[in-house]
């Protein structure tokens, strides 16, 4: 039986066309601000991604470019006007920063209810603490890519490759939020395929191109794929697809699986960033 393939980018189109239903609604247009700093290429090609999904559901979106060289002193100003700003409701720094600069100091410095991302420290304790909160993109757009496909994940194992910050952890614990069984895996981990031919739910996170192979995939698995990876002209993910969508049940195609999904959750989270302030203001 082939394979269901996890159209994420049919869904978030979906999703960027009912967020554009909601903001006409409204009497004030959410704002978004990115922050790039450098010219890497990979960077670039993601926030004119941002920016074109953004204006065309109707946001006021701000790019605000730096130069390589650009002192911590010179960002966390902008990143004060922004915080100050009452037409900027969501901020994002796009990662990663030159290695001069520490991403923490620069993410704790967004205020929590303007962080898009969902990387500010609170947003994250809210988190793993199973609280509402601003959820990082990524993670937010793999479980709603599993509840659009109905894929069951209570009482299945779950086995997430990759511990960042930005998808590892965060995907782990909204798993375990939803009953999933969840292990861990890394660059220690030392048999990854005895591990990943147990797991019902694998999530490749790791930027590695064809990690996964098909004799490290059990029958029936969902396979979701986060790697986004150049390979001469293409871009390809952390599992080599197609041999893999011959043995699972459901995958994510790269490109056209998470990342599409990634830049509707970053909007989505604009949003709720705006009624969070709303709220706030009338205390």
């Amino acid at each position: 039986m082939a394979a269901t393939i996890l159209d994420g980018k049919a869904l978030a189109r979906e999703i960027r066309d009912n967020l554009r239903k909601q903001v006409k609604s409204l009497t004030e247009k959410p704002g978004l601000a990115v922050i790039t700093v450098g010219n890497d290429p990979a960077s670039q090609l993601y926030v004119g991604g941002k920016e074109k999904a953004g204006i065309g559901a109707g946001y006021h979106f701000v790019w605000k470019k730096y130069k390589e060289d650009t002192d911590e002193i010179t960002l966390l100003s902008e990143i004060d006007k922004l915080n100050q700003d009452k037409k900027i409701h969501g901020m994002i720094v796009q990662l990663p920063l030159p290695k001069h600069l520490s991403p923490f100091l620069i993410i704790d410095a967004i205020r929590q209810e303007k962080d898009a991302d969902g990387f500010h420290p609170l947003n994250l304790a809210n988190l793993f603490l199973g609280r509402d909160a601003i959820l990082p993109a990524t993670p937010k757009g793999i479980m709603r890519i599993l509840e659009h496909y109905n894929i069951p994940l209570a009482g299945k194992h779950a086995v997430v490759i990759g511990r960042s910050n930005i998808v590892g952890k965060p995907i782990a614990f909204l798993l375990l939020q939803k009953d999933a069984t969840v292990t861990m895996c890394h660059s220690m981990t030392a048999d990854l395929a005895a591990l990943t031919r147990q797991a019902d739910i694998i999530v490749a996170a790791v930027g590695k191109a064809w990690l996964v192979k098909k004799d490290m995939v059990k029958q029936g698995a969902v396979v979701i794929d986060v790697g986004m990876n150049k390979k001469g002209d293409k871009i390809i993910g952390d599992v080599a697809y197609d041999e893999v969508k011959e043995v699972a049940s459901a995958i994510t195609p790269v490109p056209g699986g998470v990342g599409p999904m990634t830049i509707a959750m970053l909007l989505e989270n604009t949003l709720k960033c705006m009624e969070v302030q709303k709220k706030l203001s009338t205390r």
